[in-house]
């Protein structure tokens, strides 16, 4: 894996940025790199958000999904599920897409399978079935 470096603190972006010119103190610390840092994170606000999906009512992780949908950044929504929640996750992808939001479509199904550590007493490892749906409104 690669080693994530912390963010640079906007002073040093922008000096770096722009050439080096004999600007009074006053401007210099103007409010301008904020701005230009907020319209730099709306692209990537419209990123997929993801709903883990366990053990409680199907009602609650739809309202979860309406609630993702409400706000105008997020226009997709990935579900994803083990073993025995698949089954909610199916019936909330079901129950989001008829019976609340008309226009929500079902864009990809991705399944697999992730190996999990042996349980207390067992000697091997288990294999467990995973999903993910990708939800988009349009």
């Amino acid at each position: 894996m690669t080693e994530e470096t912390p963010p640079k603190p906007v002073a040093e972006k922008t000096e770096k940025s722009t050439p080096k010119q004999a600007a009074p103190e006053s401007e210099k610390s103007a409010p301008k790199p904020v701005a230009e840092e907020k319209a730099a994170k709306k692209p990537a606000e419209n990123q997929s958000e993801v709903i883990f999906i366990g053990n409680k009512p199907p009602m609650s992780y739809v309202m979860a999904v309406i609630t993702a949908l409400s706000s105008d950044a997020t226009t997709e929504i990935t579900l994803k599920a083990r073993g025995r929640a698949i089954t909610t996750a199916v019936d909330v992808a079901e129950i989001a897409r008829n019976r609340f939001v008309k226009d929500l479509k079902v864009m990809s199904i991705g399944i697999g399978t992730e190996e999990m550590p042996p349980k207390e007493g067992d000697n091997r490892s288990r294999n467990v079935s995973t999903l993910e749906i990708n939800l988009a409104k349009k």
